[in-house]
């Protein structure tokens, strides 16, 4: 990645102080390409590591936002070491969730070896018993006195039913160990699968499983629509009262979005203040659904950063489309993006019907 320190410094063409914004040269252009690569780099950690990676493209989203407020020496240099701190501890935690995983696939397996050994040995030791009994009835046949023979079989008999009732006991604890160690790792799975699939954040979907619930989708020959929704000016709420007041607006809209959402539909967080929903029915009841939800989700939000409670009025912009067959998810979301993005272009210009 480039040192935009460096770059400014070689555009500046005489000294400049610490805190005088840098407007010569190529800048602009070289601020926007690091924005954008630090979007992009934020979108691969979630793919390497979804249970780590909302975390550093969370924090790297801020960090491209703070890239339009303030640019000045300083700024960009307090940039680059935030962004080389953020990506070194996003690694080490990285090493250490797998590190993690690993042991436990290790764990897992050492397991299944020495239940395997267990049972192993068990029947040896049974077949044993078992093979000593057999030796005993062969030297019935050679008695003569029938009390003996009576006392022989009576015997063996118990000695027989002592060695099955053991094999028996034995074989229920090493299974009932097994299961209970299956189930432990069973529910450590699930955990780490559901921490995955879960926007850190906001606690909807996350879009890696928003992604995978759509291809799924996709396979089945039944209408379905997606809508993204974005919330309008929330740059603006970032810039004037900070990223706390931000992060907690998210997290009332997303909660919101899910009260007004009906059991069959998917919520999800697509990246910073657009959201993803995919609607189980055709695009006219779809239609209805959005209406409902945008009068639900739009109005007065009172949130509550470090001071006193802030209320705001919150509008969003929403696109919807139906899948259409043969599509794929990127040509679908796309499809919903434009019609967002169209409404959004409305609604500035004041176009656009009251949402309240």
């Amino acid at each position: 990645m480039i040192s935009l320190k460096k770059y400014m410094d070689s555009a500046q063409t005489g000294p400049v102080s610490a805190d005088e914004p840098v407007k010569k040269g190529d800048l602009p252009v070289a601020l926007g390409a690091y924005r954008a690569a630090l979007e992009e780099m934020g979108k691969c950690s979630v793919n390497v590591s979804p249970a780590l990676g909302e975390e550093l493209k969370h924090g790297l989203e801020k960090v491209a936002e703070a890239l339009t407020v303030s640019i000045n020496p300083v700024a960009i240099a307090a940039t680059e070491a935030e962004v080389r701190e953020q990506l070194q501890n996003w690694g080490r935690k990285t090493v250490a969730h797998n590190q993690k995983q690993t042991g436990e696939v290790k764990d897992i397996l050492l397991m299944m070896a020495r239940t395997a050994e267990s049972v192993g040995t068990r029947d040896q030791r049974c077949a044993q018993q078992i093979d000593e009994v057999t030796t005993s009835l062969k030297a019935i046949a050679n008695l003569d006195d029938l009390t003996q023979i009576r006392t022989s079989i009576r015997k063996s008999a118990l000695e027989l039913k002592t060695s099955i009732e053991r094999m028996t006991a034995e074989g229920k604890a090493v299974l009932d160990k097994l299961r209970t160690e299956v189930s432990t790792y069973q529910t450590k799975l699930e955990e780490a699968e559901s921490i995955a699939s879960r926007d850190c954040l906001t606690g909807v979907l996350s879009r890696f499983c928003m992604e995978n619930q759509i291809e799924k989708r996709l396979q089945q020959d039944k209408p379905f629509c997606v809508a993204i929704i974005d919330i309008d000016r929330f740059k603006k709420v970032n810039d004037e009262h900070g990223h706390l007041i931000g992060d907690e607006l998210l997290k009332q809209f997303a909660t919101e979005m899910k009260s007004a959402s009906r059991s069959t539909d998917l919520t999800g967080r697509w990246g910073g203040d657009e959201f993803l929903l995919m609607l189980d029915c055709e695009l006219p009841v779809a239609q209805t659904q959005i209406e409902r939800l945008q009068k639900w989700v739009c109005g007065d939000y009172t949130l509550k950063g470090n001071g006193e409670p802030l209320k705001l009025r919150v509008d969003a912009s929403i696109g919807l489309a139906e899948h259409q067959p043969g599509e794929t998810l990127k040509v679908l979301v796309d499809r919903a993006d434009a019609e967002m993005y169209q409404r959004k272009a409305v609604s500035r210009k004041g176009g656009s019907e009251s949402k309240h």
